[in-house]
Formats: structure tokens, sequence, C-alpha cells
């Protein structure tokens, strides 16, 4: 079959994009190679993948994901087969940019659930996550992938953010100079990255595998559902009671909770709004400035 990109990926990608090109006939060989059955592409998809639904000579159902080498499909195969199915979606096989998963249930995420429970069920998935690295691992550091981040956005030229992109980068240096633990963590750990499995209710799936501190990993989770807070008038409130409300659950200091969340959405707007996708960047800048 024709293995067509969802126009997600191709928009984040760009249509001129080289491996862009290639992935048909990779994704291709990684099916051939493994004599898979495929069922169908998922859509929308990702941004950094392509996930077809495909079974296994023996029948078992199974996902296929294959990656550019930009998103670092071998961090995400050696954070996987470190977790080993605890917490997170378990690893079948892998070869080059291509992983072979065991199959969830890819249209029900935790996102499905009310608030309240998502939360709930996040705090308690994202907690098995937390454990301490391999001893030879190369996932890079909060502090590394902070430090990179912070670059575009002191290149972002707007006036109007320019003193949330202060605070967020004050807060940022003021974070990494000292890390009170070094956890492996998930990297990019929201209610959409949790979906519903048969082996356990809830696995975390896309990693982006780092080393640091859990207050970071929580960061991106006190940002879910954005737009229900800000369309309420207790918004920034309701937003402030999540990073207590998280931090306590988790044992984690409420500082230094919030400060990563405030760097991450306003290096998230800074971000979307530099790709041109306007609207989410500024519902995140919206959210920092409730912080």
């Amino acid at each position: 079959m024709a293995f067509e990109p969802p126009q997600r990926l191709v928009r984040a990608l760009g249509e001129g994009d080289d491996w862009l090109g290639q992935l048909p006939g990779l994704a291709q060989e990684a099916v051939d190679r493994s004599g898979l059955e495929v069922e169908r592409v998922m859509a929308p998809g990702g941004r950094s993948s392509l996930v077809l639904l495909v079974r296994q000579p023996d029948g078992t159902p199974a996902a296929l994901k294959v990656a550019p080498p930009s998103a670092s499909p071998e961090l995400e195969r050696a954070a996987l087969e470190h977790w080993n199915g605890w917490g997170a979606v378990r690893l079948l096989g892998a070869a080059d940019d291509a992983l072979l998963l065991e199959r969830l249930q890819p249209d029900v995420s935790l996102r499905s659930l009310p608030e309240a429970k998502a939360l709930l069920e996040a705090a308690g998935t994202v907690r098995r996550l937390w454990v301490e690295p391999p001893a030879d691992h190369a996932f890079e550091t909060v502090a590394q992938r902070t430090s990179r981040q912070a670059v575009a956005m002191r290149e972002f030229d707007d006036p109007g953010a320019a003193e949330l992109v202060s605070a967020a980068l004050d807060a940022r240096d003021e974070l990494a100079a000292f890390t009170p633990e070094e956890e492996l963590l998930h990297g990019n750990f929201r209610q959409g990255k949790v979906l519903s499995g048969d082996r356990t209710p809830w696995l975390a799936v896309g990693p982006e595998p780092l080393v640091g501190e859990r207050a970071y990993d929580l960061a991106r989770l006190v940002r879910d559902r954005v737009e229900d807070l800000i369309a309420t008038s207790a918004g920034a409130s309701a937003a402030r009671r999540r990073v207590n409300k998280l931090a306590d659950s988790l044992e984690v200091d409420r500082d230094r909770l919030r400060g990563w969340t405030l760097f991450r959405a306003v290096e998230s707007g800074t971000r979307a709004i530099a790709a041109g996708r306007l609207q989410e960047g500024e519902l995140a800048l919206e959210f920092a400035g409730w912080l």
C-alpha cells in the first residue's frame, strides 16, 4: 500500500523535507523487514513521525513508528528499553529509525476523561517513569536541552512578550544552576501522551527522554487543556492551583514546578509563533502570564 504521510506531519516538517520524500520507502522497508500486515496509517498523527497500525506475522496487533533522525528515535528506543513496559508502551522491536510497539488504543487518551480524573491518572503514570537512568546513557540533561532552547528564545523579536521572555529565562538560569535529582524523564509528558491499553489501563507514549528533575517533567502537564482554562473567568487561579496540587501530590517543590512551567510555556509559545502557529503560541504565552 502507499504510505501517504498525514498532512499534520507534512506541515510540521515542510513540503521539501528530504526525509519526508524518503518516508514511503522507509516505511515499506520496515514493514517488509518484519513481515507486517498494515491496517491503516494513523491520522492526524503527530508532528514528528508516521505511525502505522499493523499486525505481526502471528496476527498480534502492533504499531510501527517511523521517525526522522531529528526526532532521535534511538533515544526513544533506549528509554523504552529501560522502562521495559513499566508505565510506558512496550518496545517489541526496532531497526534504524523504525520502532515496533505494542498496540494501544490510539484514539483513547487521558484527554477523554474529566479533568480531575485525567490529572490523577496522569500523576500515577508519570510517577512510574521516574527511575534511575542507565549508567552509560546518552540522554541530554535538562540543563543542556533548556540551554539550547534559551538561545532561540533570546532571538524572539516581539516587544510585547519581552518581559515574559526575560522572566522565563531568569527562572531557567536559576533552576538549572542546581539539580536536586537525576531521574529519567519522559520529556514531553501530557494527557495526550497517555493512551489506554490492555496490559494496564494507561501507558505513556512518545517520549523525548532526558535526565533531570521531576519538576521539569510535570511542567508540560500543568499546561494541559489550556484552552479550557482560558475560556473561564477563573483560569488564572485554576492554573496556580493546578501547580500546587500536582506538586503536592508528587512531592515536588512548588516553586521549582512553577518556574519550569513558566519557562516551558514561554518556550513553547515563542517557538509556535516563530513557526506560524499563532493561536497555539498566544494561548501558551497568555497562560504563562498567569504564573
